[in-house]
């Protein structure tokens, strides 16, 4: 059982990682990563309503009728994605303000009702808890990264929470910002950049 809730854990950060492997999720991908701060801040979201819409689909599998499980797994979803939109209201309402539409878009998020439909639904409570923890910071991760990637191209450094972590024009005063790529075609660039790069090391 240990060995199997580690590779649940696991396999979320490169083997099934959701952007790059099942390329799925792709709207708040594409969406929310300007910044990397953003990026954060919606894979954190996501990642606290898999583990808890995980956990809640595992603890009742055995209660939901098969023909309604969809329609029970989407009312379940959509209580934590309520619960982590107020709770985003309370405490980090800037960034509430600049994911927007993003938030309550969770509900209808591929990953989040396919791991409920495809794994927690036929396993045990640890099992889906590391499945959904180990998919939510993958996703967390592969946002931040898209979002550094895209800001430091687009604007020369990489800023969280304001304050700047990483400055190119220290580096290359002469540095060209590429404007476009915190824009909607940079997003479709990078990710297809990433994608190549992740391809590559995967065959190596």
């Amino acid at each position: 059982m240990a060995k199997s809730v580690t590779y649940e854990f696991v396999k979320g950060f490169w083997e099934e990682i959701p952007p790059f492997r099942l390329v799925l999720g792709l709207c708040p991908v594409l969406g929310v990563t300007t910044k990397m701060q953003f990026g954060i801040g919606m894979g954190l979201a996501t990642t606290f309503v898999l583990v808890c819409s995980n956990l809640l689909v595992s603890s009742l599998r055995k209660v939901i009728p098969a023909k309604v499980r969809i329609a029970s797994f989407i009312i379940i979803i959509a209580t934590f994605v309520t619960l982590v939109e107020l709770l985003m209201q309370a405490y980090t309402y800037g960034l509430f303000l600049q994911l927007g539409m993003f938030i309550p878009l969770i509900v209808v998020n591929c990953i989040v009702l396919g791991r409920a439909e495809a794994f927690a639904s036929k396993n045990g409570l640890a099992l889906s808890f590391a499945d959904g923890l180990g998919m939510g910071l993958g996703f967390t991760l592969s946002l931040a990264a898209l979002g550094a990637f895209r800001e430091i191209l687009g604007a020369g450094t990489v800023t969280l929470w304001g304050d700047p972590l990483f400055s190119l024009l220290t580096y290359f005063p002469g540095f060209q910002k590429f404007e476009f790529m915190v824009q909607a075609p940079g997003a479709f660039i990078c990710l297809g950049l990433m994608l190549c790069g992740m391809n590559m090391l995967g065959k190596k």
